[in-house]
């Protein structure tokens, strides 16, 4: 003990106990706070990839799924389909996909990673509206170029299976293809890069 009565080993130890226990009680107070600045779960569900199961998907089918609130269709297309294709590149606004949305590994022919499966945002491109599928080959409300496709009955839009404006539709520019990957033959992960499994 010094000259003073004051015991300089004591008062460290209520220091250093005292600075603790503060350093604590901040935690407890930042902790709460620091996270309650990050996204909700709700939020963070909102935005996060989907996974799709394929694998009962009959050739000619469509499947819908959900995707930060949009609807986005998975189509398999059949042969038939795929061979269409070319044939209607004279009546596209966009044959090659030079003007619309689609990731870099989906600016092909058939707007896929794999040609046999559409993915596509199920959201008209003219003004929201959501067009429906109609996989027939020439139906008399169609006419006789229609090689099955997307038709929009709220102002006329028309798209062929690659999710390609038909030239003449009020659309202006083709069907946004979100990014996409293959988790494995018969799972695809919406909403995250990749490609094949």
């Amino acid at each position: 003990m010094s000259a003073q009565g004051v015991d300089n080993k004591r008062r460290r130890v209520l220091v250093a106990a005292t600075s603790v226990v503060g350093a604590v009680g901040i935690g407890y107070v930042a902790v709460p706070f620091i996270a309650s600045m990050r996204p909700s779960a709700r939020a963070r569900a909102a935005g996060a990839p989907v996974e799709a199961d394929i694998g009962q998907l009959e050739p000619g089918a469509l499947l819908r799924v959900k995707w930060r609130g949009k609807p986005v269709w998975v189509v398999r297309r059949t042969e038939k389909m795929l061979a269409a294709l070319p044939e209607l590149d004279p009546l596209l606004t966009d044959p090659n996909s030079e003007a619309s949305v689609q990731p870099e590994y989906c600016k092909n022919a058939t707007r896929s990673i794999k040609p046999e499966f559409l993915v596509a945002v199920g959201i008209c491109t003219h003004l929201g509206c959501a067009p429906t599928f109609r996989p027939e080959f020439a139906p008399a409300d169609l006419g006789p170029e229609w090689k099955g496709g997307f038709f929009c009955p709220c102002h006329g839009s028309r798209f062929d299976l690659a999710a390609r404006v038909f030239t003449g539709s009020p659309a202006p520019v083709n069907l946004v293809i979100p990014k996409h990957t293959y988790i494995s033959d018969t799972t695809i992960l919406i909403g995250e890069d990749g490609g094949a499994a």
